[in-house]
């Protein structure tokens, strides 16, 4: 097993690791809209949010050498369904490949995020 961790993402905000590398599988953990630079969310919008989001699963992703094309699975996570629209037009900018996907609302999600995605990659 093989932790992944970059500066170009957030850092954890509990006990966990960004991802982890087994048997040539990435597990990232949820990444939400927070900017690896201010440390916190700067975003209020449901687009500028998916697209941070994106933007940290990216640097995560090439911290352990893959790409978007490299995710077989993603599970997306949103504060509000109404908002399902308006994250799936920043979402298939970075998931051109169109992985399997889970999409759920949930009631509350770290931080007050909009939204937060996970992924699992393959090399």
């Amino acid at each position: 097993m093989r932790k992944i961790s970059t500066d170009k993402a957030p850092t954890a905000i509990g006990p966990y690791s960004q991802a982890v590398e087994v048997d040539r599988i990435l597990y990232t953990s949820g990444q939400i809209a927070i900017d690896p630079a201010a440390g916190k969310i700067v975003t209020t919008d449901i687009a500028g949010q998916a697209e941070q989001c994106c933007k940290n699963l990216g640097a995560i992703l090439e911290a352990a050498g893959l790409t978007f094309e490299n995710v077989v699975k993603t599970t997306c996570f949103l504060a509000e369904i109404a908002d399902f629209k308006t994250f799936n037009a920043v979402y298939e900018k970075y998931f051109v490949s169109k992985p399997a996907r889970s999409c759920v609302a949930v009631k509350d999600l770290p931080a007050g995020a909009l939204c937060e995605i996970e992924v699992i990659a393959a090399k």
